[in-house]
């Protein structure tokens, strides 16, 4: 049996895309394991990200690594696979010639065959978990329509194209019945989806169908774009008690000016306008942003509109990036990167500044609180766990006390809030 070591970087929809890939691959006898770090898989493919200067280069020190393994025999066969496989195979290519094959995001066929598997359309909505047993993420579309400036990820996997909801529904209830307690929703833009298949906005009647799911307790939203954001979201999410009172929705900025040069298709008005009615609609939803600074002709003023921006906001959660000029993009073909790298390395720092003071307000409002949590694993004598207002991996955790009691990974318990630092809550079990 030929073990195939399937290494992902990236985001959570390049891990969607490793699962489909491994489900292919067992199907046909094959060993499959993730992300090890062992080297006696006969096989390593590398799901690459070329999404930024930073994830590209994780991903080219990958692959080096993994040609120097084969170089001493220690892999057979080595392939890369993904994003920048996608962009950027026919450099690499006499670059790296201990990699056997390159194959882009949508070559999942390619891939299997060249494994000597036989790609199945059965086969396609099952997946082989390489998260912890009881979450999972759902890729419901691929691509993205709306061309923000500085954005590849359109040149890179195209146009938005939505997964038929019959399809989302059946891969969700089998994640479902291997144990899967929360379902992470994920997409490029996941408030477009339907349109290319339905003519219309679905994700509201899609989140209604998954809520239907029996055994499924937690439904998260994530990479909701603000534009045009569907009323009929709002509304279920605020109807349904599976959905968590959670919503991942990348601002990007706030200046006007800024959000034009973005090509962000929205203006500051209708952002906290946005903000405004997701908050009366869902009464202490956690809302996560992500923010780009030192994009071309961000001024002084602009930034301390962001920074005003992030202080009365006051979001749960915030992650924010320094701008890196991505070939064939609007802002690296016509505008010139004019910030320098200092620059938005300081303006970084203020925000995170800023917003570890708000994480630590926010967090010692819910001393006191009981809250609902699901546990990941444990450490030592304390359990880890996450209340509904936090996504794995990139938010906060509870750290939890047991007194005396076992706790189960994947099940859920009732907790009391005893303590906050700025990101990370100290909890005991209630019950």
């Amino acid at each position: 049996m030929k073990k195939i070591n399937i290494i992902t970087l990236g985001c959570s929809k390049n891990t969607v895309d490793s699962e489909h890939l491994a489900a292919q691959l067992t199907a046909m006898d094959y060993k499959v394991v993730f992300d090890s770090d062992r080297t006696d898989a006969d096989v390593v493919v590398i799901n690459t990200c070329g999404f930024i200067g930073d994830a590209k280069q994780e991903s080219i020190d990958t692959i080096l690594r993994a040609a120097q393994l084969k170089e001493q025999g220690r892999i057979e066969e080595l392939f890369v696979v993904g994003c920048l496989s996608q962009r950027y195979a026919d450099e690499l290519r006499p670059e790296l010639p201990e990699v056997d094959d390159f194959f882009g995001v949508n070559d999942w066929a390619g891939i299997v065959e060249r494994l000597g598997a036989k790609y199945r359309q059965e086969n396609e909505t099952k997946r082989e978990i390489s998260t912890p047993s009881h979450y999972a993420y759902l890729k419901i579309s691929e691509g993205c329509n709306w061309m923000c400036g500085y954005c590849a990820i359109p040149l890179i996997r195209g146009r938005h194209k939505s997964v038929p909801m019959e399809a989302l529904i059946a891969e969700a209830e089998a994640l479902v019945a291997k144990g899967v307690r929360e379902l992470m929703v994920i997409a490029q833009d996941t408030t477009y989806y339907g349109v290319d298949i339905y003519g219309e906005r679905k994700l509201a009647e899609l989140l209604e169908r998954l809520c239907r799911i029996d055994k499924l307790e937690w439904i998260r939203l994530h990479y909701a774009y603000p534009t045009d954001f569907p009323d009929e979201v709002i509304e279920v999410m605020a109807r349904e008690p599976k959905i968590c009172r959670y919503l991942d929705i990348p601002f990007q900025h706030i200046s006007d000016n800024q959000l034009s040069a973005m090509k962000r298709r929205h203006t500051k008005a209708e952002a906290l306008q946005l903000i405004e009615k997701l908050r009366k609609a869902i009464p202490d939803i956690a809302l996560r942003t992500t923010l780009l600074v030192g994009y071309p002709t961000e001024s002084e003023a602009d930034f301390a509109e962001l920074m005003e921006f992030v202080k009365t906001t006051k979001f749960d959660r915030l992650g924010v990036f320094p701008y890196s000029e991505e070939e064939g993009t609007y802002s690296a073909t016509r505008l010139q990167d004019d910030v320098p790298q200092e620059v938005k390395e300081k303006r970084i720092d203020h925000i995170m500044r800023l917003q570890e003071r708000i994480s630590l307000e926010n967090n010692a409002r819910r001393i006191g609180q009981r809250m609902r949590v699901i546990i990941d694993r444990k450490e030592g004598d304390f359990y880890i766990g996450r209340s509904e207002y936090d996504s794995p991996e990139v938010d906060q955790e509870l750290i939890i006390q047991s007194n005396g009691k076992r706790l189960l990974r994947g099940h859920f318990y009732e907790v009391e809030i005893t303590d906050a630092e700025d990101y990370d809550l100290y909890a005991e079990v209630v019950r």
